[in-house]
């Protein structure tokens, strides 16, 4: 079974770069999140899904791996895996230029949150199951 993922394309804007030319390392965490959303589209739990579900779904936990800097005009590549929606979301990214090679990867790891009482949750709520177990367990 192959995981669920998606790829998104951004192209590098003049005003995502520093001085040293390259992308700022900042940014890279705005890329992640536009393929996260394709992604949690692709689940149909996307942010307004979440909110209308009663839960919010704060990352919790980001991790970054600079490997080759991205730079203005590249086309890059985000691809966003999941990898557990159980007990929590927890995706990895892979960042890649036209040619393939691989400029960035990550992990994020999102909980749930129970809007009406502030609480975290510590399984996924079953709005979330459902969906995973239609998608990822068939």
């Amino acid at each position: 079974m192959t995981p669920l993922h998606e790829t998104i394309w951004v192209d590098v804007p003049f005003h995502d770069i520093d001085t040293m030319d390259v992308v700022w390392h900042g940014h890279y965490i705005k890329y992640l999140e536009i393929a996260r959303c394709a992604l949690l589209r692709k689940l149909d739990y996307d942010y307004p899904q979440m909110k209308a579900s009663g839960f919010a779904w704060p990352v919790v936990e980001c991790n970054l791996k600079y490997v080759r800097p991205a730079r203005y005009g590249q086309r890059l590549a985000v691809t966003a895996t999941l990898l557990e929606y159980e007990n929590r979301l927890k995706l990895s990214y892979e960042i890649h230029d036209e040619q393939g090679a691989r400029l960035t990867k990550a992990v994020t790891t999102q909980v749930a949150v129970c809007l009406k009482t502030g609480e975290m949750q510590f399984v996924s709520p079953a709005c979330l199951l459902e969906r995973g177990k239609a998608l990822c367990d068939s």
